[in-house]
């Protein structure tokens, strides 16, 4: 969330921003609800000390007919006053949250075909198999059970493939504990405040991508981020113990809104799949050199796959309300014969610490909103689907990466 303040000093940069990834939102009727609140709150501030004044009168004596019929005024319009003042506060608040960060300089202008490669790994495979159709012949998959159970995309994994799954973790999670990340799991679910905190703002209203839970105020995750970032909520944290890096592991559950006409075959487009997700509490001056980190260290993973696969600075019009930048890293699928994507990291500046009031307190005494950044390590369905295009062998079998086989017995074939 962007203050007011912000806005004020940076008027044509945010409707530029807002404008470019897509909101179609008046930036400038926030100023103007903020200006109404700036208005009541000094008249609440008047009335308030008027207030006093008056009960200062009363003390030590009767108080005169006067005093007592503007202690009863004050008191009525003061409280007709204070609830005005809750309501601006709460339209100010609710159009705020409805405005994007502002992107960096460096970001491609556009809708997505507009995203600009910036490196590539790998030699791309010319051939591959389905993994839907193999995962399937092996028994390892089941759709048709998981529909029965749960409805449409959800599924069971069994056998070899749910080994697989459970490697690549263990695989995916050795990395990050490489490189210096605490590994945590994390609550299913959060809260609305939590869910807002971390700014996933559809552009419309049929893209809510979260299923809540009927009479509470809660809904399940999308992603382990979200948790992650509510973790330090309403906190301040010293300086010297920044930057914290977290590796959170958790199921993900989504309706997958606004997806029509997207890759979904099999278990590339699921509504619940684990993941593990990186997550940073940086300085402000830290963020965009540890958004180069958690680059690497997709890219560390990735390689040690030895999967093919590019990176592309992603065009503002589509990148998410919260994110100031995003890099998503796709592997070439041999089946389809085109990059797809496999993993994203975002660095999300204040956004989301403003909205969940995560602080910093300098060694000077001054206290100001860290910065946030996300990436994903490992997701697992995906995950899975890239391994069975790359690996699965002519002959039935499937190839284990190296990597992964000290997690499979030292298996070299399922």
């Amino acid at each position: 969330m962007l203050e007011t303040k912000f806005i004020r000093e940076n008027l044509e940069l945010v409707e530029k921003s807002t404008r470019e990834k897509g909101y179609k939102i008046d930036v400038r009727e926030v100023l103007t609800l903020d200006d109404r609140r700036k208005a009541i709150l000094a008249e609440v501030e008047a009335l308030r000390t008027r207030r006093n004044e008056v009960a200062g009168k009363m003390k030590g004596g009767k108080p005169s007919e006067d005093l007592i019929v503007e202690g009863k005024r004050i008191k009525a319009e003061l409280a007709e006053k204070e609830q005005a003042l809750d309501l601006a506060e709460t339209e100010v608040r609710n159009l705020l949250k409805r405005i994007p960060n502002v992107i960096f300089d460096d970001v491609p202008l556009g809708g997505e075909e507009c995203s600009v490669e910036v490196k590539k790994w790998g030699e791309n495979h010319k051939t591959g198999v389905d993994h839907l159709d193999y995962a399937v012949s092996r028994d390892w998959v089941d759709f048709e059970r998981g529909a029965k159970v749960a409805g449409a995309k959800f599924y069971y994994l069994k056998g070899g493939l749910a080994l697989l799954e459970n490697a690549l973790l263990q695989y995916g999670l050795s990395k990050v504990l490489e490189h210096g990340f605490t590994y945590m799991t994390v609550p299913d679910m959060v809260s609305s405040r939590v869910l807002e905190g971390c700014g996933f703002n559809p552009r419309t209203s049929d893209q809510s991508d979260e299923y809540y839970i009927e009479g509470e105020d809660l809904a399940m995750i999308a992603t382990a981020e979200m948790p992650l970032t509510g973790y330090h909520m309403d906190e301040i944290i010293d300086e010297d113990k920044l930057p914290l890096f977290y590796a959170g592991y958790s199921a993900c559950f989504r309706k997958e809104a606004g997806t029509y006409g997207k890759y979904t075959r099999g278990l590339f487009r699921v509504h619940q799949f684990n993941k593990l997700e990186m997550y940073v509490f940086c300085l402000p001056e830290q963020s965009k050199e540890l958004h180069e980190k958690i680059l690497s260290v997709e890219e560390d993973i990735w390689q040690g796959l030895g999967v093919p696969y590019h990176v592309i600075n992603i065009a503002a019009g589509d990148l998410g309300a919260p994110a100031a930048k995003k890099y998503d890293m796709e592997y070439w699928s041999p089946v389809n014969q085109k990059y797809q994507e496999i993993t994203s990291c975002s660095n999300c500046t204040d956004f989301q610490a403003q909205a969940c009031n995560v602080r910093v307190r300098r060694k000077d005494g001054t206290v100001e909103f860290v910065h946030t950044l996300n990436g994903t390590a490992i997701p697992l369905a995906r995950a899975l689907v890239v391994i069975l295009e790359n690996y699965a062998t002519p002959d039935g079998k499937l190839k284990v990466p190296e990597v992964l086989r000290p997690y499979l017995n030292n298996k070299e074939e399922l």
